[in-house]
Formats: C-alpha cells, structure tokens, sequence
C-alpha cells in the first residue's frame, strides 16, 4: 500500500465524548485527532503537542488484539480530522469500523503498512533480501508490532507529521516531529549498549506470544518459542503445543519466559513449572503503557523498561 491510499479523511472528536473506555491528550480546540493505542497515542501527542486534542480508543492495559470499540467511540472516529492506525490486523475488532470510515471519505493514517513490515519469524536483514510476493500484501501474515522498534517509531513520527500537515499546514509539526524521533534514536543507542552484554548464545527469547519480532530483528535476538501460537493473544495452544515449546527450551538451554502484562501469565508460569529449575516468568510491556508509577507510562520509557529486564534476565551475573 503506498502513501497516497493510506490516509483517508475523517472529521472532528469532540473532547468532551471521552468515555471511559479511552484516554485523551488536552489541546487546542480545534484539530482532534483519534489514535487507536495507547503506544500509537502516545508517539502522536509528542508530535502535536499542545496544538491538536488527541483522543486515545483503547485505555492502558487493554489487549489490543481483543479490544472492542464502543458506539461512542465508533462515532468518534466517523467524527476526527485524522484517525492514526497500527494496522497490519492489531485492532482486530476494529476493521469494519475502519473501512466504514475510509468508505465515508475519512482520513485515516495506517502506519504499519508503511513502515516495511516483517513477517512473523523473519529478521530485518533476510526480510531486505527477499523478493517480496503478492502473499505479504495480507496484513495476517506481517507482523503487526511495529511500535516495538524504535527506530521504527521514529520513522512513524514522521509520517504522523506529514498527514498532520495535509490537514492543518499552519503548524511546524515536522519541527516537533524531528524532536521526538532524535529522542527514539538517542534511545536506541542506550538500548544496544544496555544489550550489549548478552552473549550470542543467549539472545534466544521465549514470549507469551510473538510480539517481539521488531525488537529481536532490531536487536540480534532469535524468537524460538511462543507460548500462544502466532502473532495474536487470541490463540488458543494445545497441550501439544505447550509440550512441544518446553522441549524446544529443554534442548536450546532457555531458561527465561517473557510474560505480558496485557495478559494472564498463568500457560507461562506453567511452561516454567513443568521445566523445572531456576526458570524464571519475566513481564514485559507490550500491547499496552502502563499505569503511572509502573516505569511505562511513555513508549520511550515501555521501550527502555522492556530492554532493560531483558538484558537483567539474559545478561551474565556480575
């Protein structure tokens, strides 16, 4: 999909249609802008500062993968300058939503697609040397948590700011935009060198489900198990398929699950039982910030956090 089919216009939010079921940026009166997640809406308020209300659907700590909007919500997004998307299947309860929006002339901004999405399992440097197939043109086989590289979300800010600019350009929101993407970067080089200690050998990760593939590609990791099958907290693994990943950890020498907050760690600390020993169930920040005081309350402190408990689980003692 390129740039020109990607943003689709849509009207205003009103502030005062905030429910409880989403969160908001105070800003100006005038431009009102929906973002779907709370990461999304987090890069998108650090771009439009006080100069646009932005109002985010999905409150922290909800699975954006079984999240479901609200008729107040839905007519939110039929009512916003701009809607900002993840895309590539996230907001999976939303698509119909979405294409009524899109159908209605809205102006939505689907940053996924354009942000050279991976599939599931495949690095950054094999996914460059491929010869792209009409097969990844469905969103279901790209992986859609972009928003966990943030060289990537620096990129994004960018885009966020040209589509803010095709809607009010009275505005430097490239200026701002600049800003926020050179605080990504200045993060992603602490990330490398907080990564750095872990051994080739150890850069192997276990995850609830597949959510870390940006962050693995970014960052010389190998996903060698999930606990739930596939890129989405909806699956449903066997006992097949548990038996299976804890042989695969058994033979690798893993001995680290990496949890979610979004979701119960119950198959994770289950896996961790049956194999024994000091296995550890480590939580991260994935589909969600978190509540204030949890050290995730931004993208760029989620990110930072995120790095910082994989490296303490993964980095040799001393």
């Amino acid at each position: 999909m390129n740039r020109a089919q990607t943003f689709l216009v849509v009207a205003v939010v009103a502030a005062m249609t905030l429910g409880a079921c989403g969160t908001a940026t105070s800003g100006s009166d005038g431009l009102r802008i929906v973002v779907t997640t709370s990461t999304l809406g987090d890069l998108v308020s650090n771009v439009v500062g006080s100069d646009a209300t932005v109002e985010i659907l999905m409150p922290i700590g909800a699975d954006p993968h079984s999240f479901s909007p609200s008729s107040r919500q839905v007519a939110a997004l039929s009512d916003a300058d701009l809607v900002v998307t993840n895309g590539l299947g996230l907001e999976e309860n939303f698509s119909d939503v979405l294409e009524g929006v899109i159908g209605d002339g809205g102006r939505v901004l689907d940053l996924g697609s354009m942000l050279d999405p991976i599939p599931f399992g495949v690095d950054d440097e094999d996914h460059e040397e491929e010869d792209h197939g009409e097969e990844e043109d469905d969103d279901h086989t790209l992986d859609p948590h972009i928003w966990m590289d943030p060289l990537r979300m620096a990129d994004a800010a960018r885009f966020v700011a040209e589509a803010l600019s095709d809607v009010d350009d009275g505005v430097d929101w490239t200026a701002r935009a600049a800003s926020y993407s050179a605080d990504l970067n200045e993060l992603h080089t602490k990330i490398e060198g907080m990564l750095s200690p872990i051994d080739d050998s150890k850069r192997l990760l276990v995850t609830n489900h597949d959510a870390l593939g940006y962050f693995a590609a970014r960052y010389g990791f190998e996903v060698v198990g999930t606990v739930i099958p596939g890129g989405s907290t909806l699956g449903d693994p066997s006992s097949e398929d548990l038996a299976s990943l804890v042989t695969t950890m058994r033979e690798l020498g893993v001995s680290v699950v990496f949890a979610e907050t979004t979701r119960p760690s119950v198959l994770a600390e289950a896996v961790a039982a049956e194999l024994g020993g000091e296995v550890q169930v480590v939580e991260l920040f994935t589909g969600s910030l978190g509540e204030p005081g949890s050290g995730a309350e931004t993208l760029i402190d989620l990110l930072r956090l995120d790095a910082t408990r994989i490296a303490e689980a993964l980095a040799p003692a001393g």
